[in-house]
This record gives C-alpha cells, sequence and structure tokens, in this order.
C-alpha cells in the first residue's frame, strides 16, 4: 500500500491556524501539499517554543527538529510524518532539508532572556523565501512581508516587544504592491497588519475579508 495516504492524513490534521488554513484556499493545488508541509514543520517547531517549561528540554528538541530537517538531504526520513511530508512534497521542488533547517533559530531565541527580533524577523523572510519559490515570484516584499508576520504573531501571543520592529516592517511596506502570484501567501502578511491595529480572532469576518481583499489590492498596509 502507498504511504503517500497517511503521510498527507497525518500532516492535514497538524494545527497550522485558521490563518494559515485561508491561506491554503488559495494557493494553487499543485503546490498545497508542500505549503502544508511547509507551515506543519514551522508549527512543530512554534509548538515547541509555546509547550516549554523548562527552556533547555525545548533547546534539545528544537535541536532534534533542526538536525533531521538537515539530514532529509542525506538520508531517508524517520517514521514522523511531517518529516516524510517534506520528503514527499517539498524536496521534489527543489526545497531542501536544510532549507527548512534555518527556520530553527527565530524559534529558538524566544527560549533567550532577552528575544533577538531579527532572528524572529529572519524566519518569518525564510518561511516567506521558500513560499515565494514554491509560487514561482521573487517579490522583492517577501522578506519584510515574511518579517511582519513572523514578528507580529509572535508578538501578540506574549512577546509585546516585538511589535515594534513589526510596525518598522509595515512602514517599509506602505506603497508597495505585492506581485499577484504571492499573494496568498502574503495574505497571512496582510492579516499581520491588522493584528498591529486590533486585537481580533483569527476567522473572523473583518480579518477574512481583508486577506481576500489583499488577493486583488496586493496592498498590505
Amino acid at each position: 500500500m502507498s504511504s503517500q495516504p497517511q503521510s498527507r492524513s497525518v500532516t492535514v490534521n497538524e494545527p497550522i491556524g485558521a490563518d494559515r488554513e485561508l491561506a491554503l484556499l488559495h494557493i494553487p493545488a499543485r503546490v498545497r501539499e508542500a505549503f502544508r508541509a511547509l507551515f506543519a514543520i514551522d508549527a512543530a517547531m512554534g509548538d515547541v517554543v509555546a509547550r516549554s517549561t523548562d527552556p533547555a528540554l525545548a533547546r534539545i528538541k528544537l535541536a532534534w527538529w533542526r538536525e533531521q530537517l538537515e539530514a532529509l538531504d542525506r538520508n531517508p526520513p524517520p517514521a514522523e510524518p511531517r518529516l516524510a511530508a517534506i520528503v514527499e512534497y517539498l524536496l521534489p521542488l527543489g526545497i531542501g532539508g536544510a532549507d527548512l533547517a534555518a527556520l530553527e533559530t527565530g524559534w529558538a531565541t524566544l527560549l533567550d532572556p532577552e528575544v533577538d527580533s531579527g532572528l524572529v524577523a529572519e524566519r518569518g523572510a525564510v518561511l516567506f523565501r521558500i513560499g515565494g519559490k514554491l509560487l514561482g515570484s521573487a517579490d522583492p516584499n517577501l522578506d519584510q512581508a515574511g518579517a511582519l508576520h513572523a514578528l507580529t504573531s509572535v508578538g501578540r501571543r506574549g512577546v509585546p516587544e516585538l511589535l515594534e520592529p513589526a510596525r518598522d516592517c509595515l512602514q517599509r511596506l506602505r506603497g508597495q504592491r505585492i506581485e499577484r502570484r504571492a499573494r496568498p501567501l502574503t495574505m497571512l502578511a496582510r492579516a499581520a497588519a491588522r493584528d498591529l491595529r486590533r486585537e481580533e480572532p483569527e476567522a473572523s469576518r473583518g480579518r477574512i475579508l481583508a486577506m481576500i481583499a489583499h488577493r486583488w489590492s496586493g496592498r498590505i498596509g
């Protein structure tokens, strides 16, 4: 029996957040499972931090993810569905395990006594660069849009000092129009821009409308 249905089923069930689920609906079907695998591995690292009661143990767990991702470029995956999904959906599209391992430092800094906002921003930029590659877009605004998404999503979940650098990212994006191919991804940055102005849950009506409107406007701020 093929392993494909099992890996897809388990990966689909991994929580990635309502904003990302909405973005997935707008991502072309040919790369939708690749994006789900990308979001799932990023969410897995975030979950390590969110559930942490012992920073030292959390660092070990994050290091395990990083090492396993790097090893995918050389070895078959272990029996872990998110890693198997990467082999199935991302590696064939030219996204290497080492590319994905670069996400880890942006999560690990959240365990530090003083969070490095630059590392958090870079995690978002890496995420959006990979997504841009999957969508065939090299829009020069992707780094800032990704940084905005990462800084804001962490900032509103308990690290408020990251909201100021997020506002700086938003300011740099003002007046810019995102390339059409990249907009299913940058819908997430549009949601982040709203988070800097108001408190609202993911999947709220106004938020969904703003994200969808971004598809035709290309504006984030």
